[in-house]
């Protein structure tokens, strides 16, 4: 068994932040080369699918290099900064006595590696007890390694083992050498489960694929040039017959294509990644998944106008955010205790409609990021005034740009607020695995019938989208008429409550 020391250089990578996130962007940089490091710092900000995240580092040392810049967008689990933890030279490993390996001396330091090419696993020192900072990285529990990227056919062996070195240090292998047996997972190439499901969805089987990534990792691009061009990809041998020679030349790759040409004086580009990409992929995804069903109902809000102004009066209300957005929420809520099947999701692969018991409130903010939803947990539990407190919280996370990955996972139901904006109403599209949202419009002081007279009455436009798979016609009726009803005479959150 093979006895390692730690080495004195540590790459740190990027790790998956959310929940099965498969890149990254890096917004900015706290540290900069030859910069000491402590474990727990921060050293940079990056912005998934879903939010903005400050990742800090789980060692101490002094920076190496940083492997991108600012703007770049990395996949998880490539390295993106060399720290040196040591100071000094590595110490040399006992090889193994049967198998070959690379001792960890004459393995090029993780801070030559290019950007393109993550370092492998780490060896964990003995005795450390360290534990992993966020999901996806930390220490290593071995010191297993990624098998490299091949450059033979899968009957050689030689550059799973002892090839590994030479393609390191940049030479290929002098002549194949033929395996006593096939080496164990050679035959499943490297993907990570999007690009696996790309190639499925496109019939592509990806031991034809010629891969470019990092390690041999097969990319969708890859995928999608094995699709343009399917005659370029490599072919298997036949049984017993002899291997094919490996040219030298690098991979066919199909030609990226030109970029358009437009007038930067009339036009301006922005691309499209990070939280508004993954906002566009959702909708789309739901627009075209659950068949939305609208509903409007305009209704006079003049008495809960006067119930904020009495709040904010209120010293149980100090401090807090107390608008109309809030007895808006407590009115959803009660709404959904009185329809508790509103408040549901539609289970595709069980075919199973799953009514929640909880109720997770998102609340629509807009961000220079983009659009997010976070929501807050159990609402349906909370006091007038812990709902406040929540409210006020998640809307100043939001606009700062500091909203977790959790806080946007998990929501039940939804609000958005175009009222703000001037919009009198709108036909909200509904948020990824959710039921139902409403849309709360401009609150105008407007000529109303009221008690037989015409008066000028605080007047609203409130509507509700939800999924008629699982919220019928009646029921969606129920939940936007009670909502209306508790506006209009908001001590109904007592008789109701």
């Amino acid at each position: 068994m093979t006895t390692m020391t730690q080495v004195p250089v540590r790459e740190f990578k990027m790790p998956d932040v959310g929940e099965g996130l498969t890149e990254a962007e890096i917004l900015k940089w706290y540290v900069q080369p030859g910069d000491t490091v402590t474990d727990g710092q921060v050293v940079c900000e990056v912005e998934t699918a879903k939010a903005a995240v400050e990742l800090p580092i789980p060692y101490d040392g002094v920076v190496r290099a940083l492997h991108f810049p600012e703007g770049t967008t990395v996949d998880v689990g490539t390295s993106i900064i060399a720290v040196d933890v040591s100071g000094g030279a590595a110490p040399e490993p006992e090889a193994p006595a049967a198998v070959p390996a690379i001792p960890a001396a004459e393995a090029v330091p993780a801070a030559a590696v290019p950007a393109e090419q993550p370092a492998e696993a780490e060896p964990t020192a003995v005795g450390s007890g360290r534990q992993p900072v966020l999901v996806g990285y930390g220490v290593a529990t071995s010191a297993t390694r990624r098998r490299p990227r091949k450059t033979a056919p899968d009957g050689f062996a030689q550059q799973a083992v002892a090839g590994v070195r030479t393609e390191l240090n940049g030479h290929a292998p002098a002549a194949p050498v033929p395996a006593a047996a096939p080496v164990a997972g050679a035959q499943r190439p490297l993907a990570k489960p999007p690009v696996r499901k790309l190639a499925k969805d496109l019939g592509v089987d990806l031991a034809t694929v010629t891969a470019t990534g990092p390690d041999g990792i097969v990319t969708r691009e890859d995928v999608h040039a094995a699709v343009a061009a399917p005659e370029a990809g490599p072919t298997a041998p036949e049984p017993g017959a002899p291997a094919p020679e490996v040219p030298s030349a690098a991979p066919v790759s199909t030609p990226a294509p030109a970029p358009a040409s437009y007038d930067t004086a009339r036009e301006t580009r922005i691309p499209v990644k990070g939280v508004r990409k993954a906002t566009a992929a959702a909708m789309v995804g739901s627009a075209f998944t659950a068949p939305h069903v609208t509903e409007f109902v305009t209704v006079d809000v003049t008495r809960t106008m006067k119930l904020v102004e009495e709040l904010k009066q209120d010293k149980e209300f100090a401090g807090l955010r107390v608008n109309p957005l809030l007895l808006i929420a407590k009115a959803l809520l009660v709404a959904i205790r009185r329809n508790p099947g509103v408040n549901a999701s539609w289970d595709e692969a069980a075919q199973e409609i799953v009514v929640k018991h909880y109720v997770n409130l998102g609340i629509a903010a807009a961000t220079p990021r983009g659009l997010i939803v976070p929501n807050i947990k159990d609402a349906h539990a909370k006091t007038l005034p812990q709902l406040a407190e929540s409210l006020g919280e998640l809307v100043s996370t939001a606009r700062d740009g500091k909203t977790s990955p959790s806080a946007m996972q998990a929501g039940t139901v939804t609000i958005t607020n175009v009222g703000v904006f001037g919009v009198d109403t709108g036909t909200p599209i509904l948020n990824p695995g959710e039921s139902a949202i409403l849309a709360v419009g401009a609150i105008k002081l407007q000529p109303w019938v009221h008690k037989g007279k015409v008066k000028p009455r605080q007047v609203t436009t409130l509507a509700l989208s939800f999924d008629h798979r699982l919220v019928d016609g009646e029921l969606g009726s129920k939940v936007l008429a009670d909502v209306a009803a508790i506006l209009e005479q908001p001590k109904r959150l007592i008789s109701w409550a």
